[in-house]
This record gives structure tokens, C-alpha cells and sequence, in this order.
């Protein structure tokens, strides 16, 4: 093949590479935009002078890292999309015509643009363990920012953005990664408790928290009036505000978790009422008692199946009722078992239930008072965000609410025998005590992802607890979830 001569131009901030080639086919043009205004994405156009398939590889100049991308289908014209760049760093690349026989286009190069202001954090500080191989080596963090802008970022081992969406009018309270491989926000309005997402001291945890009441308002931190699906490229695909599209006020506002299965259907948590009798001042008082259940929608709104706790629940024999008449259950987290039913976390009853997906029975409920024979050492109080792990295992965060100490734990349950066995104990330091909120991941290399939010703390643990990384972040975030590079491996994949 013979070599390919390029010519440059900058044209208006974009390169315009023209190539001449006396072969099958030409390289017109490329040029090279940002959409969305990130420092960490960059869109290349290629343009041919006939149809064929195109792919890029493209290296980080600095670490030798290099990455090809997917191969574009034959066209003329292809946009093939640069992920998880880093902000001021120098990059060299090439086009790659792949026909019968390939086609390399000499080496071209690029600078991303400095990081934007707001986005430069300062989390990692020298006096704070941060071992970069505590994450791993092809892993990000997902962070929300529940103020304006909403937003969700992806976090690497040395503390800087990689990815970044953002969202003008509305809060980002939570997120999840869907099956077809995109990010599930749930958001919140702005207006809602914003104070509450500020970083406490240790002391202000222990002495201010304990005073507040379960939950505040019909909204509260936990919760928000709608959902959206983005894209890994940024690309917002829906928008779903129930409180603009829902009648039904119980069908306006969610909370805690926004899950999405292979189908496409969204799950949900929400907080259907019933009015019953509750006996206040030594009469029996006929009142709105305030709950939680599972919402099922479709991503145009449309309700496909609910589920209340008050259809498992017996008010007469509830010792307890009148005392969280308004917040009995205040279900905080939603997940699915390995069988596909749900798993919810029930914290004012320190317990973990699970559910019959198809009939709503309530199977068996896990922790203090349970259905299951445990160490009673191993009890857990107010947790949160249950989950399956790759080994089968039940995490979960437990908040520490009587010992005053929070962390990882995970059990393996006997369903059958109803038995369960503590097969992993993480906690925290005590200064990262957190009453409310959290979560706690099984990353990949056996470490742990743990959350401390109400102290602002996001932490890599060993399995002995000891902290490798740690960042401390301006506000108390929800949660901290692990998102593998595999995930973008549709737009690109590291090569050696």
C-alpha cells in the first residue's frame, strides 16, 4: 500500500485533515468536536470518498495506554466517539480504513481542553489514603449531585472526572446501570431538604442526627418526581416527571432506588397510604397511615403492577403503629434476588425482606426478629442498599444505628433451612460513623466500595477494614456505585 500523504488546516478550532491516497478509497476530512462541552469527550468525523467500514486507535501520550474504538459500518460518513478522556492531556491517534486490506492514516494528534472549574476536584488529599490499585485497574466510581445542576460522574482511582452528564432544572438523587448497558437517574427537585446534603462532623452525627425524626415531608432527601435514561455518550434518551404526568399523588413521588430489568420496565419504590385505626391519647382514632411498595412502570409512565407492604402487614397486631403511623416500613432500598424477586430493606424493623415477584407473598423477612437463625453479634440496624453478590452472598450496609459504627456486612442464606451465615464483616473507622444513607460494593479484586455519607466519605476497604483510598467530597453523597470499563466496551476497549 502506498503511503498516505495528509494535509492540515485549522479551521474555526477544528482540525480538517484532507488525505490523498492512490488506492481503493480517500480519506476526505475528519474533524474533531466536543458534545456536551466536556473535556473528557471528543466526537470524530471521518469522512471517505467511498463506502467502507472505519475504527480508530487512539493512545495517551503520557502513559502509553491505547484504546481502539468499535468499528464504524460501511458509509462514507462515520462519528465514532472518544470516552472517558482524560481533561489537559495530549493524545495521538489514527484512522483506520477497514476494508480487504487496511488503511492507516498517518499519526494525528490532539489535546483534550482543561478541566472545567467547577468539575477540578480536590478529594484526594496527601494526608488521606489513596492507593490507585485499591479500585483496580479498569474501574470508575459513580457519584449524583442532587442540587443545580443535577448531575452523575464517573470517578477514577486518582480522584479526577471521567465521565460527566448534567441536568439544568432538577437533582440528580441516585443512579443505576441499566441491562442495555446506559445510567438510570432518578431525580429531585432542588427545593426538597438541600440542606441535608451537607457533610456533618462525627459529632454532628452522633448528636443532631439521633434528634430527627424517621423522615420529613412527603419528599425528604430520599426522594424524587422522576426518572431519565442517559446514554454513555451523555445523550439524555427519555424523561419521565411523574409529578407533571400522574394524577394519583401517590404515583408522583419515588424514592431510594430506580432499577431497570431486561425488559425495560422500571421498578421503583413509593409510598402508598391506608387509613386505618391507631389508638392515640387511649381512644382508637380512625387516620392516614403513611407506607412504602413497589411501583412497575414502562419508560412512557404507564403503571404495569404495584405492590404495598400494608397488603403483608397486620395493623391490630402492630405494637407500633401509632409510633411510625406516618412512616411504618420507610423501605429504603429495592434489588433483586438471583430468583428475580425483589429484595427490600426495611430499617425501621432492622430487617431484610423478600418478595414474590409474581404473587406479592412475602417469603421470608432476614435480621433482628427474622425468619432466619444468625449470630445474633451479626445483627444489623437501619440499613441500606441490599444487594446479591457474584458469589450469592447477601450484602448490605449496615448503619450501626445502637453500636454507633457503620460498614460492610454480607451473610449466605439457607433459604430452606433458614439459616444464615456472616461471611463478611467491614466496618468503618468510627469517625465515619453515618446514621443515615450509604452503601457498600464487592469491587471485582475483593476490596470493598464503601460509602460514608452523611460524613462525606467515599472509601476503599480491604476485607480486614483497613481504608487504601479515601475522598472527601463538598456534599454527603447517596450512594458510591462501581461501574467497570467493560461497561463502555461497545464504544471502545483497551488494546496492548
Amino acid at each position: 500500500m502506498k503511503r498516505l500523504i495528509i494535509g492540515l488546516a485549522i479551521v474555526a478550532g477544528t482540525v480538517v485533515a484532507g488525505l490523498y491516497v492512490a488506492e481503493r478509497n480517500q480519506l476526505v476530512s475528519v474533524t474533531l468536536t466536543s458534545p456536551h462541552n466536556t473535556a473528557m469527550y471528543n466526537q470524530v468525523e471521518v469522512v471517505l470518498k467511498k463506502p467502507a467500514p472505519v475504527y480508530i486507535e487512539y493512545e495517551e501520550k503520557e502513559t502509553g495506554k491505547a484504546f481502539r474504538t468499535r468499528t464504524s459500518p460501511a458509509d462514507t460518513l462515520h462519528r465514532l466517539d472518544l470516552l472517558l478522556l482524560k481533561a489537559g492531556t495530549e493524545y495521538t491517534y489514527r484512522i483506520v480504513i477497514d476494508n480487504w486490506f487496511k488503511q492507516e492514516s498517518k499519526e494525528l494528534s490532539f489535546k483534550t481542553r482543561e478541566q472545567s472549574p467547577w468539575l477540578v476536584n480536590h478529594w484526594l488529599v496527601d494526608e488521606r489514603p489513596h492507593d490507585g490499585e485499591a479500585l483496580g485497574d479498569d474501574g470508575y466510581i459513580l457519584v449524583c449531585f442532587g442540587r443545580l445542576p443535577g448531575y452523575m460522574a464517573l470517578i477514577d482511582k486518582q480522584g479526577d472526572m471521567r465521565w460527566y452528564w448534567q441536568i439544568d432544572d432538577i437533582g440528580v438523587r441516585a443512579a443505576s446501570i441499566t441491562p442495555r448497558g446506559t445510567f438510570l437517574a432518578m431525580l429531585r427537585p432542588f427545593v426538597k431538604d438541600f440542606v441535608d446534603d451537607k457533610p456533618m462532623t462525627p459529632e454532628e452525627v452522633r448528636q443532631e442526627e439521633h434528634k430527627k425524626p424517621m423522615r420529613r415531608g412527603s419528599i425528604g432527601f430520599a426522594g424524587g418526581t422522576g426518572m431519565a435514561e442517559v446514554s454513555l455518550t451523555g445523550d439524555m434518551l427519555w424523561r419521565l416527571d411523574l409529578d407533571k404526568i400522574k394524577e394519583e399523588k401517590e404515583y408522583q413521588v419515588i424514592h431510594h432506588d430506580v432499577l431497570m430489568d431486561e425488559n425495560h420496565h422500571l421498578y421503583t419504590l413509593y409510598r402508598p397510604k391506608k387509613v386505618g385505626e391507631v389508638e392515640i391519647d387511649g381512644r382508637m382514632v380512625r387516620d392516614t397511615l403513611g407506607g412504602d411498595g413497589i411501583l412497575v412502570l414502562d419508560t412512557l409512565g404507564n403503571v404495569l403492577d404495584t405492590w404495598s407492604a400494608w397488603s403483608v402487614w397486620d395493623i391490630a397486631k402492630d405494637p407500633y403503629i401509632t409510633r411510625y403511623q406516618y412512616d411504618r416500613f420507610h423501605m429504603n432500598a429495592l434489588a433483586f434476588d438471583r430468583d428475580s424477586n425483589y429484595l427490600v430493606s426495611v430499617p425501621i424493623e432492622d430487617q431484610i425482606w423478600k418478595i414474590d415477584r409474581k404473587t406479592g407473598q412475602l417469603l421470608w423477612r432476614f435480621g433482628r426478629g427474622g425468619d432466619f437463625q444468625m449470630d445474633t453479634t451479626a445483627y444489623f440496624s437501619f440499613q441500606h442498599s441490599p444487594y446479591i453478590t457474584g458469589e450469592g452472598d447477601l450484602m448490605l450496609f449496615d448503619n450501626g444505628l445502637y453500636a454507633e459504627r457503620s460498614g460492610a456486612v454480607a451473610f449466605r442464606l439457607d433459604e430452606a433451612k433458614r439459616t444464615a451465615e456472616t461471611t463478611l464483616r467491614v466496618m468503618l473507622p468510627p469517625e465515619r460513623y453515618t446514621s443515615r444513607m450509604g452503601n457498600a460494593e464487592l469491587l471485582p479484586n475483593g476490596n470493598i466500595l464503601q460509602c460514608s455519607s452523611k460524613t462525606g466519605a467515599i472509601l476503599i476497604t480491604d476485607p480486614s477494614g483497613k481504608v487504601l483510598w479515601e475522598s472527601i467530597m463538598a456534599y454527603a453523597p447517596y450512594r458510591a456505585i462501581y461501574v467497570p470499563q467493560s461497561l463502555f466496551k461497545s464504544y471502545f476497549t483497551e488494546i496492548d
